[in-house]
């Protein structure tokens, strides 16, 4: 790595791929050198687009380019292999969300990457929206009180859900938000539904936090991201509430019993905080600042093991119609009232 930059390779030329190409080619501290894809048209096509080489090949790239770091953005059922490769071969990586869909799968990967002592982050960009970071400073700041429940819903759309596909490559930023702001969970109950045939594609989760609150988690495919208040999180605290609404739009906050409150929403030239889109830009700050000084990804990947953990109880529960005690381990354990 050089003083002034760090040569970033991108392994995915899809949809979200290009928010990372976006944001590897604008920063001034970074070498975007190349793009892996399947596709040779469409890989040499986003290659052009950023003035960048163009691969087939992820181990050809890595013995061509070797790069500092590689940013991996791959359909959701295709991350365990390239990810594993790039473990593998040596390299410090950052991917998107979902980890993985298998817990052995997961472990194998943070085992791989710890011993060979590599920085391995995740992108839980949402925590990175300027609502729920004021959230979470007030939360910290003891603003709320003690926390009594909170509450996720996030409905969109989306295909057959044979494999729980929302629970995991969806409702993992809710599992991980809810962690984020009110600490581990440690149960969860679960109920789901095949709404228009669409396996197990809309689901309720009640939880319990190791603090004591309570919580709830609705997610669905059978909704609409175009819908007003599509995304919604409220913490419940004994001194006062918190509402995040569509993660980058409005933030607001009431003491108990006041009836004047606090809100912020972005004003008029603050394009910054009021895109999605650039929650990872500022993830990526972060990312980047831990990277040049040798500490952990501000988001390890294990954050990405913790959430499929949690969905992964979330399908026992449902389907054992129980609920199910996660422990402090990170191991699915005994149903609680069972000896």
């Amino acid at each position: 790595m050089s003083d002034t930059k760090i040569k970033i390779a991108l392994v995915g030329a899809g949809g979200w791929g290009m928010q990372h190409a976006r944001i590897l080619a604008g920063r001034e501290d970074v070498e975007f050198c190349a793009i892996v894809g399947r596709t040779p048209e469409k890989t040499r096509a986003r290659a052009e687009r950023f003035g960048v080489r163009h691969y087939l090949a992820i181990q050809a790239m890595l013995e061509k380019e070797r790069p500092d770091l590689v940013s991996l953005c791959l359909p959701n059922k295709g991350h365990f292999e390239a990810t594993l490769q790039v473990i593998r071969a040596g390299y410090p990586l950052f991917v998107e969300k979902p980890l993985v869909f298998d817990l052995e799968q997961a472990d194998t990967l943070l085992k791989e990457a710890g011993e060979r002592n590599l920085f391995f982050g995740i992108n839980f960009n949402h925590r990175y929206a300027k609502p729920v970071q004021m959230a979470r400073a007030a939360i910290r700041e003891g603003r709320l009180g003690r926390i009594a429940f909170a509450t996720w819903r996030f409905g969109g759309g989306g295909g057959d859900c044979p494999e729980h596909e929302n629970l995991i490559e969806t409702q993992c930023h809710g599992f991980d938000m809810l962690e984020h702001l009110c600490g581990p969970i440690d149960s969860i109950a679960a109920q789901m539904t095949d709404a228009e045939g669409m396996k197990f594609s809309t689901m309720v989760l009640a939880l319990h936090f190791e603090s004591g609150a309570v919580g709830s988690l609705v997610g669905s495919y059978n909704s609409s991201y175009a819908y007003p208040g599509t995304h919604l999180v409220e913490i419940n605290g004994l001194e006062g509430r918190v509402l995040i609404e569509d993660t980058v739009r409005r933030f607001s906050m009431h003491r108990k019993g006041c009836e004047t409150g606090e809100v912020w929403e972005a004003g008029y030239f603050n394009d910054l905080d009021r895109e999605f889109h650039r929650t990872f830009d500022r993830h990526f700050d972060a990312l980047l600042d831990a990277f040049r000084s040798g500490e952990e990804p501000p988001v390890h990947a294990r954050a990405g093991r913790r959430a499929l953990l949690l969905a992964r109880t979330a399908v026992r529960a449902f389907e054992e119609k129980k609920t199910v005690k996660v422990d402090k381990l990170g191991h699915i354990t005994k149903h609680l009232g069972e000896e």
